[in-house]
């Protein structure tokens, strides 16, 4: 997922100071990621956790209130198919935000932290696949709406 990440920055980086920067959030949320898998002992795994999730909050709100926004508008602009399917993969993603939204309430705080500890292997399992599917439908998403349209928005 991490070596994923790092080629879709190395083929759309340069494109556009935005996703330049939202991928290299995006990586950096999965390095905090895969940083807890290294945790052990409660005290360890919940500062680990705890920056997950600040981390990763941050990323999705990067993500709904500036990138989507900015890709969205540019397939409207454009208007050469990519709002359909802009309007195809976002409900894809949307879905798997309400996944990491949830395990961020679940994990978000020390209390909740030592009342989940049991979960979090299986929890994480999931998020980590739900991340790869996210970043899959995002890498269409700049692919066919910004990258398109580089050379005109630049």
């Amino acid at each position: 997922m991490l070596e994923n990440c790092k080629t879709a920055q190395e083929r759309w980086g340069g494109t556009h100071e935005m996703i330049d920067r939202w991928l290299a959030d995006r990586r950096e949320t999965l390095v905090t990621f895969f940083d807890i898998q290294g945790k052990e002992g409660e005290e360890d795994v919940s500062s680990s956790l705890k920056a997950f999730c600040e981390r990763l909050m941050d990323y999705l709100s990067e993500g709904h209130f500036e990138i989507y926004e900015q890709l969205f508008r540019e397939a409207k602009e454009f208007d050469d198919g990519g709002l359909a399917l802009a309007n195809e993969i976002y409900p894809k993603i949307d879905a798997t935000t309400q996944i990491m939204l949830d395990f961020n309430d679940k994990y978000d705080t020390d209390a909740h932290i030592h009342e989940n500890l049991t979960d979090l292997h299986e929890d994480l399992s999931r998020l980590g696949e739900k991340l790869s599917e996210r970043f899959d439908f995002e890498d269409q998403l700049i692919e066919k709406l910004h990258n398109v349209h580089k050379n005109a928005v630049a």
